[in-house]
């Protein structure tokens, strides 16, 4: 559909906050920094006349479709807008016919955005090839999954893929502030309290879209706009996070060291009070993969597996549903048996080299594939372990200063008790123990 609306009918249907905020220029926008900075390619090709092909791939509500509507506005070009989820090969030829016609007619190009693109199945992205081939309109599609597995090939050869990140909280917090003063926005008629707007940030996870949501919501309830307005408006408890946020830090910590404690009833308390509490579950998952390393190792390798899949999983299909793959993750890395000896191990080999220890790579480890190299003696009298039995043969592999050093220290909890055993057996055969 075409984006262009009728004034009478935007009078008589107030848009929502987060379309009224939506930027005009690039300089308007927040975030996405590494996009928008002098030179870069997204820069130059919205200062050129040249038709162009973009894939924006992010989370919700990192300004994808924002970025697609300021190419638009500034190129003072056309901008048609059609939604995946509803349009079919149909919908695609009949936008790119009337691209074509105006561009013939008028010699004006058009903006055609595809959001969440990733839905199309392959005769619709097949559809959209001549138009990007021909340029005879200006391509962008959305998606929040990875292009590589969702897009066919031959459209995202044609396209300049731009990767964009999660916003920060203090993105967030301009946004929201940005919103409360612009006449656009709410024009200065509301006041929105710091705590309620640190609330706000919380509750968005990132997302600009959602934090717009929130703050219209709110502002409809009251002028005054505080934390249990928000609360009313958008229906979480503020209460199990105290207002200038330091339980955010306490429920978070308190979260990591009931699992490493193995108390999986009191992890999944922690993990129904962020939830609740409008925690970004994104961020809830990344500390369950960092976790499964941190302090469950090679005790359990199965458990990063599981956090990863999990991350995975919430990503995909996001709240309600992904709470029941949170708490698959949480009570994994509970009942996991426990180990930190990863993480000291890589500590510990950060700290020295930090301290200088480095030394050269020993001459028969070094690359001896390029030319010359045989000349440089990289690669004399290396042995190429499967010629011998077990796969073992002796010979130096680190550095004479670090030789003698020892980083990997096993426990001998869960799955890591053999691996110890192995480890203390092919420790000593290198060594010459």
């Amino acid at each position: 559909m075409d984006s262009l609306f009728d004034s009478a009918a935007e009078e008589a249907t107030p848009q929502p906050l987060a379309v009224r905020m939506r930027p005009r220029t690039l300089d308007e926008v927040i975030g996405q920094r590494h996009l928008l900075g002098s030179g870069t390619p997204l820069r130059r090709l919205v200062e050129s006349e040249a038709p162009m092909s973009l894939f924006l791939w992010g989370p919700p509500g990192t300004g994808k479709t924002t970025l697609a509507y300021v190419v638009s506005n500034v190129t003072k070009r056309r901008f048609v807008e059609i939604s995946a989820v509803s349009a079919g090969v149909k919908d695609v030829r009949a936008a790119i016919d009337n691209a074509r016609r105006e561009l013939g007619m008028s010699g004006r190009q058009t903006v055609l955005f595809v959001d969440e693109v990733h839905r199309f199945n392959k005769a619709q992205q097949d559809a959209l090839l001549p138009a990007v081939e021909n340029r005879w309109v200006t391509f962008i599609g959305a998606t929040t999954e990875n292009p590589y597995f969702s897009v066919i090939s031959p459209l995202l050869s044609r396209s300049l893929l731009l990767t964009l990140e999660s916003l920060t909280d203090d993105d967030v917090r301009a946004v929201l502030e940005r919103a409360v003063a612009d006449p656009r926005g709410l024009g200065g008629r509301a006041r929105l309290a710091p705590e309620a707007l640190d609330h706000l940030v919380r509750l968005a996870g990132g997302d600009a879209r959602r934090s717009l949501t929130y703050l219209e919501a709110a502002a409809l309830l009251a002028d005054d706009i505080t934390v249990e307005v928000v609360e009313k408006a958008v229906d979480k408890a503020a209460v199990r996070y105290d207002r200038q946020g330091d339980q955010h830090y306490d429920v978070i910590s308190a979260f990591i060291k009931s699992m490493r404690g193995s108390d999986a009833d009191a992890a999944l308390h922690y993990l129904a009070r962020m939830i609740e509490a409008g925690e970004d579950p994104r961020f809830i998952a990344r500390r369950i993969v960092i976790f499964a390393s941190e302090d469950v190792g090679m005790a359990d390798p199965t458990c990063l597996q599981t956090a990863v899949a999990v991350a995975q999983a919430v990503q995909l299909i996001g709240l309600p549903e992904g709470q029941i793959n949170l708490a698959h993750a949480v009570i994994h890395c509970a009942m996991a048996p426990k180990s930190n000896a990863v993480v000291k191990a890589i500590g510990a080999a950060v700290g020295d080299v930090r301290k200088g220890l480095i030394g050269q790579v020993p001459g028969h480890l070094r690359d001896a594939h390029y030319p010359g190299a045989a000349k440089l003696g990289h690669g004399d009298g290396y042995k190429y372990p499967h010629d011998f039995d077990h796969g073992l043969v002796r010979q130096d592999y680190a550095p004479e200063q670090v030789r003698e050093r020892r980083y990997y220290e096993p426990t001998r909890h869960g799955a890591e008790a053999p691996v110890a055993d192995r480890w203390a057996r092919i420790r000593d055969f290198l060594r010459g123990s």
